[in-house]
């Protein structure tokens, strides 16, 4: 079968299953399939496809159909100019959470000034986009720590640390459960689950692909913060940062709750949309 033959095939498919960029995301398939770029596609458009391949690319479709995340079924999500493997044991890093990291770089940088060597802590790790990213941006005068409830999602995070050359310390902890006290920090970042129990059926199936442990963040969406937000002076250093990624509607209220426990300085970033994306603040 051809190239055009077998896009042509594919997109009705995904279209008349409500997929959205059903053409975009064909030819993504197809070009990963056959191990080239999408423009070979355009080129080599009357090219004959061997039935091994088509028959692999056919299953490929069939979990898009089914609303499975591309990027799992690609394994892979670009991140801050990175190359992050993933798969359903973690959720796909996305571009809003670049503001959080973008961040937490201004934050080291201005510690950098001060401090010789810097310690960060990243919280519900995940795929480990956060981390990785920290540490080949910021570099070797930052000691870079990563934690994580779920083993699965720490073996992805382990395989992406190398496979970006990134010096990080994982371990597993159920927020701060496993970690010494006399681990201290100049900044602990977390992009922890946020979304609110009863709304997760109301999102996306491809979005209820992604590990449940990972969204939910139980009635108000706000447990994770505050365990967080209650326990995080212990690990951090004087003057140390807590910096999260937040809800678009969740900044008064995460405030509220750094103004309880007596975090000073506490600021917002929005993101690109105009969103409220970032809370900040020290203790």
């Amino acid at each position: 079968m051809k190239i055009s033959d077998i896009l042509k095939e594919s997109i009705e498919v995904l279209d008349k299953n409500g997929i959205e960029d059903c053409k975009l995301s064909a030819r993504r398939l197809l070009a990963n399939t056959l191990d080239k770029e999408k423009e070979y596609l355009i080129i080599h458009s009357d090219e004959e496809v061997s039935n091994e391949l088509y028959e692999l690319y056919k299953t490929k479709i069939e979990r898009l159909k089914n609303h499975e995340p591309i990027q799992y079924i690609l394994n892979h999500q670009e991140f801050m100019g990175f190359d992050f493997f993933v798969n359903s044991d973690v959720l796909i890093p996305q571009p809003d959470t670049e503001n959080l990291v973008e961040e937490v770089i201004s934050i080291a940088n201005k510690i950098k000034k001060e401090k010789s060597e810097i310690r960060i802590l990243d919280l519900c790790t995940g795929s480990g986009a956060i981390a990785v990213s920290l540490a080949k941006i910021l570099g070797n005068k930052v000691l870079l720590y990563a934690s994580d409830i779920s083993e699965k999602a720490l073996k992805i995070a382990e395989e992406n640390s190398m496979k970006n050359s990134a010096n990080i310390l994982f371990f597993k902890s159920d927020i701060f459960k496993e970690i010494s006290e006399l681990y201290k920090f100049d900044i602990i970042v977390s992009n922890p689950p946020y979304i609110e129990t009863d709304i997760i059926k109301t999102l996306s199936e491809e979005v209820k692909r992604e590990p449940i442990i990972a969204l939910d963040g139980g009635k108000d969406g706000l447990d994770f913060y505050r365990k967080i937000v209650k326990d995080a002076k212990k690990y951090l250093n004087s003057d140390g940062y807590l910096a999260f990624e937040i809800g678009y509607n969740q900044k008064s209220v995460l405030e509220e709750i750094f103004k309880e426990y007596e975090y000073k300085n506490i600021y917002s970033k929005k993101d690109l949309a105009g969103n409220d994306r970032v809370v900040v603040a020290q203790i």
